[in-house]
């Protein structure tokens, strides 16, 4: 199993001290490492077994409200977002993240609004070296160029040329 392998593996990592000092360095990347699912900024309240914290209610146009639950239930919630041991939390990105996914849904009303897999499959492939050059030149490279009626097709592809083997087995003198 390779995931195993990479944790027996001795890894040797090169820092130098920052210039801000420790504590700087910790703050930094405690926000990138331990992301938890709620700061202790959004609880607004711990009283008689209920919390009050602040949460996006996403069927009201993501506005933030105040949300009470019971602790036990807080706790449930909480803990459905802490990662079992050497699991990282990776979030979406490109076309997946949500900022993208958002503005997608803007351009379109709810009934014509396409899937994200849907336009992913949709996306035209990427040009050849053929439309490329006649987009380029306008010159059809697949048109005879002496009745300019003619489609000529492709018999067979020559190799790419490369350097003669003596340039790669040329050495560098010593210094």
């Amino acid at each position: 199993d390779k995931i195993q392998q990479a944790y027996k593996t001795r890894w040797v990592v090169h820092c130098e001290p920052s210039l801000a000092g420790v504590e700087h360095v910790v703050k930094y990347l405690g926000q990138y490492t331990h992301r938890v699912a709620i700061t202790n900024q959004r609880i607004l309240n711990i009283a008689d077994g209920k919390v009050t914290f602040i949460a996006k209610d996403y069927r009201d146009r993501a506005i933030k409200k105040p949300v009470t639950l019971e602790g036990v239930e807080f706790l449930r919630r909480f803990t459905m977002h802490v990662l079992p041991v050497r699991f990282v939390k990776i979030r979406r990105f490109g076309i997946y993240n949500h900022t993208a996914i958002r503005n997608l849904k803007l351009q379109f009303i709810p009934e014509e609004s396409p899937d994200v897999d849907t336009l992913i499959k949709r996306k035209q492939p990427p040009e050849t070296n053929l439309q490329r050059f006649q987009r380029i030149t306008g010159i059809d490279p697949c048109r005879c160029p002496v009745c300019k009626k003619g489609t000529m097709i492709t018999v067979r592809e020559l190799p790419r040329i490369r350097s003669p083997s003596w340039l790669l087995t040329f050495q560098r003198p010593a210094i």
